[in-house]
């Protein structure tokens, strides 16, 4: 239902119209009942429900409800171990990435009308393990000498 401040003032007035009409039946019936008190057609009661055919004890409703559970615990576990087997997770390679951000700098290029220049890719910025070693040996010396002075800290 639309709230009566968001109306037009026309809508407004056939509302009025209607209500007003409503209101000129309304007592039209009246004057025709004269005081008579008219049964409701729809306040009939209808014929009563139908009892079931089968009585189910209580003892084998739970057993049902249970066996039913059981059942559905193991249609899930069927769903659930089929989504586990496929999932995997993929990982993209930095070219792989490289060349998606690429097409896309591209494709908003071409958007806006501009040209876009290709960055040069990162360098590697990771040790590598000749330097690693070194540094690790470089360590156990400062450690050694620590400990030769009897202290626990650098």
């Amino acid at each position: 239902m639309t709230n009566i401040t968001n109306l037009t003032t026309s809508q407004l007035n056939s509302i009025i119209a209607i209500k007003e009409q409503i209101e000129a039946l309304q007592s039209q019936i009246e004057s025709i009942a004269d005081g008579h008190d008219f049964p409701v057609p729809f306040a009939e009661k209808g014929p009563a429900p139908a009892k079931r055919k089968y009585h189910m004890s209580a003892s084998h409703l739970r057993k049902l409800i249970r066996a039913l559970a059981r059942a559905r615990k193991i249609r899930w576990a069927k769903v659930k171990a089929a989504k586990k087997a496929n999932k995997g997770r993929r990982r993209l390679s930095a070219a792989g990435r490289a060349a998606i951000s690429a097409a896309a700098k591209a494709r908003w290029a071409k958007a806006k009308g501009t040209t876009t220049t290709p960055r040069p890719a990162k360098k590697d910025r990771r040790s590598s393990p000749a330097t690693r070693a070194k540094l690790a040996a470089a360590a156990r010396a400062r450690w050694a000498k620590v400990k030769e002075e009897g202290r626990k800290t650098l």
